[in-house]
């Protein structure tokens, strides 16, 4: 009886032994077929990024009554890493100073009524801070 790893070996070998007895191994390959191939694995690969992206997003999102529990109201850059935030929960706003690692409660005030024409978030801060670099590279 043959050591297990020896016969493990022996059929490696196989597809060398037909080939000797068949003559030539194969063909050259196709270069359409195998660029055709890798391009519908990256694809498939960005597909699956992207729709682990959107799951991930959208099970992150609270929903029902803890949909609207908090919500940022404001905020502002009081320095390169360090944030002024009002947070607004139930009926009050909490006034919280945010920096890397800490965040620290500074005021807790009634919820008040903002006036006509304030955002109330601050996703529009960074596109137009990038309007004012780019413009200011420009000069």
């Amino acid at each position: 009886m043959l050591p297990r790893g020896f016969a493990l070996l022996s059929f490696a070998f196989i597809p060398l032994a037909r080939a000797a007895e068949g003559g030539a191994v194969s063909s050259a390959p196709d270069l359409g077929a195998s660029a055709l191939s890798m391009f519908f694995g990256l694809i498939v690969v960005l597909a699956l990024l992207i729709g682990a992206l959107w799951l991930m997003k959208r099970l992150g999102q609270p929903h029902g009554a803890a949909a609207g529990l908090m919500r940022v109201v404001a905020g502002v850059a009081v320095g390169p890493r360090e944030r002024v935030v009002i947070l607004e929960l139930g009926n009050s706003w909490l006034v919280l100073g945010v920096a890397p690692g800490q965040v620290t409660t500074l005021a807790e005030i009634p919820r008040q009524e903002l006036p006509p024409g304030v955002a109330l978030s601050t996703a529009g801060e960074f596109p137009d801070w990038l309007k004012r670099m780019v413009h200011r590279r420009e000069k």
